[in-house]
């Protein structure tokens, strides 16, 4: 029975990882309708989406039960790298090769997920990244994506715009800059997490207002945020 309790949180991190494989399949069929009317990155947003709940409930459920596992942090880290690294890194490779004649330059989405598995790496061996981070987290360079090329599918982007973003967001997986968690140990004092509610109503705000585009700014408020508050 412990042997079972224990894969519990590992089966839900497998999950995590088929919904972001899925999500790679469908980013090749970027503008096909392939399901239920949706297309192709479509899908692929609502399949990383499903898993990052499968990669919250992971570590839930492995506190809750008493799980915690050295193999199931590197299985979720290797699961992160393919639904949040690779998947919105082959969401923008087609998106690229369809929206530019310089076919090439689309292989330049492809360091996204090299500086995702960079981040991931140091992620598993620092010990004070619990309450801050060092660099952005890949689930937020996810998200960054999703509301970047859900704009990029409907409207054109210069070239030299799309790979500045490509080049931004990977440093800022690597970069040295502190950033917030949203867990709040104590959600009545608004001097310590006054960063992580204006976040969170700015970020609702922003959907609202622009939809999935604004996610991507929902980021950058993010990051922003991050040095104001670090610096304070």
């Amino acid at each position: 029975m412990n042997a079972i309790r224990n894969n519990i949180p590992n089966a839900i991190t497998s999950m995590n990882l088929l919904s972001g494989c899925l999500a790679c399949i469908a980013a090749f069929s970027c503008y096909d309708t392939v399901c239920c009317g949706l297309t192709g990155y479509q899908c692929a947003f609502i399949l990383i989406a499903l898993a990052a709940v499968f990669d919250f409930f992971d570590g839930f459920t492995a506190r809750l039960i008493h799980a915690v596992s050295g193999i199931g942090k590197e299985l979720d880290s290797l699961a992160d790298l393919v639904s949040f690294g690779l998947a919105p890194a082959l969401i923008l490779y087609n998106m690229m090769l369809a929206g530019h004649s310089t076919g090439c330059w689309a292989f330049a989405s492809l360091m996204l997920p090299l500086f995702g598995a960079l981040r991931l790496a140091r992620f598993n061996v620092d010990t004070r990244q619990s309450t801050t981070f060092t660099g952005l987290p890949i689930p937020a360079n996810a998200i960054f994506w999703i509301g970047l090329t859900a704009y990029y599918a409907t409207h054109a982007l210069p070239l030299w715009l799309v790979l500045a973003l490509v080049a931004a967001l990977s440093l800022l997986m690597v970069c040295g800059l502190r950033m917030f968690s949203l867990k709040m140990h104590n959600l009545s004092s608004l001097r310590d997490n006054w960063a992580q509610y204006l976040l969170v109503i700015a970020s609702v705000t922003l959907v609202a207002i622009f939809s999935l585009p604004g996610l991507a700014l929902a980021i950058i408020l993010y990051v922003g945020l991050s040095m104001i508050k670090h610096e304070a």
